[in-house]
């Protein structure tokens, strides 16, 4: 006889993936609020950005806004419209989800690593 658990851990091995869990509003703006995040986003590549409290981005040579709303990290950079993403927090690590779909990941690290 299989366990719940059994049939869980079979459904994973088969599916190749767990449901993620994305974080809420609050605990994204904990873990983001005053860090430097660094990652790779599937569709753009190597990034690393310090996110001010204020809401303020600050890249290498760009800067930009930040926003939570709901439990969705919301971005705009210069030209370009507002970019929001489901995050999932777990420690250092961070995920951007759009429809449950994992698009980028990235480590957070407390204050401005890069001095941005």
């Amino acid at each position: 006889m299989y366990s719940k658990f059994s049939l869980a851990f079979a459904f994973v091995l088969a599916t190749g993936s767990a449901a993620i869990a994305a974080s809420t509003g609050e605990e994204i703006r904990a873990a983001v609020s005053d860090a430097t995040i660094s990652g790779n986003m599937d569709s753009s590549g190597a990034y690393a950005e310090f996110y001010q409290a204020d809401g303020t981005i600050k890249g290498k040579d760009y800067t930009g806004s930040w926003t939570i709303e709901g439990d969705a990290m919301c971005f705009v950079y210069q030209g370009t419209p507002k970019d929001c993403y489901e995050v999932e927090v777990n420690g250092d690590q961070v995920r951007w989800l759009k429809e449950g779909k994992s698009l980028g990941t990235g480590t957070i690290v407390k204050g401005n690593a890069n001095s941005f």
